[in-house]
């Protein structure tokens, strides 16, 4: 299962009922930030869960509103004891950009590692996340990104038999583990189907609308989208400052064939964003106004 929440929904400036840019994922013990702007920790205090099992800490780019809680978040973190590492991922120059913040916390008890993105996609495998980050169209250097699960292949003792594979072997080749015993190596691929539909959360904010987000948002479960602006008389401030309105995030989730979209990252003129849901889900009907603190738990699809 994968717990998915919404800690900010504010772009640019944050407002008394929305924070900056920021969303947290937990899977097996190990949580991940994609972004943390201004009052990224207090809203996690706010849901309730906890900063310590950061391990992830991904960003878009590097515009304030979408990394100016991080110094704060990091002397937090390393108040609490955290001695394990974290690692940052984000566009070329992110270890220079987080040094330069870290002047204001210079001394963590724990190892900070950097993955700097290069090219237009990328795919990082940590824990058991898969993280695939690709390049949109902003004023700055952006990424999007994939957040997905994989999901194994149902165990087939037929195939494990077929394949002589020691019985007691299956359990380890099940978890993942290859197995030598007697002097012969056993794979997973050996008593296994083929993979089945995992889970996959899709993350774009700060962007026009761009082919690469209709392609990498195909068929998420959750298609998390900056609507910056509802009112239609701003499609032409979108334009010019590289950003997306409601109508336009509607159009991507329609042709990517998404389950779901949240709409995030409001310009701080949008007080009420809900008033202009109705036109929105003419487009892409299972549209959702992103709040504060909305979040929700994804599953494996159950099989009969």
């Amino acid at each position: 299962m994968l717990d998915v929440c919404l800690l900010g929904t504010g772009g640019m400036m944050p407002l008394p009922e929305r924070w900056l840019t920021s969303l947290m994922t937990r899977l097996n013990g190990s949580s991940l930030l994609i972004d943390c702007g201004e009052g990224t920790q207090i809203a996690i205090k706010e849901k309730g869960w906890s900063f310590h099992p950061i391990d992830i800490i991904c960003f878009t780019h590097y515009h304030g509103d979408h990394i100016s809680g991080l110094p704060g978040l990091l002397l937090s973190m390393g108040n609490a004891d955290r001695s394990e590492p974290v690692t940052l991922i984000g566009p070329k120059g992110l270890e220079r950009v987080v040094n330069s913040l870290r002047v204001i916390a210079p001394e963590l008890p724990f190892q900070i590692q950097f993955i700097e993105l290069d090219g237009n996609f990328q795919e990082i495998c940590i824990n058991d996340y898969i993280i695939k980050a690709f390049k949109v169209n902003h004023n700055v250097v952006c990424y999007g990104y994939n957040i997905e699960v994989a999901r194994a292949g149902r165990f087939l003792p037929e195939k494990a038999a077929e394949n002589e594979v020691p019985q007691m072997a299956w359990n380890r080749l099940q978890k993942g583990e290859t197995v030598t015993l007697d002097g012969k190596t056993y794979t997973q691929d050996m008593v296994l189907g083929p993979n089945r539909k995992g889970i996959k959360v899709t993350y774009c904010t700060d962007t026009r609308p761009v082919k690469a987000i209709v392609e990498n948002a195909n068929k998420a479960d959750l298609f998390i989208c900056e609507g910056m602006y509802g009112e239609p008389e701003k499609a032409a401030k979108a334009k010019e400052y590289k950003h997306m309105t409601f109508y336009e995030a509607a159009h991507i989730a329609k042709k990517a064939e998404v389950t779901e979209m949240w709409l995030t990252h409001f310009s701080p003129s949008l007080i009420k964003p809900d008033i202009f849901l109705r036109d929105t889900r003419k487009i892409y009907d299972n549209t959702k106004i992103g709040k504060d603190g909305k979040s929700v738990t994804l599953d494996f699809l159950k099989e009969e």
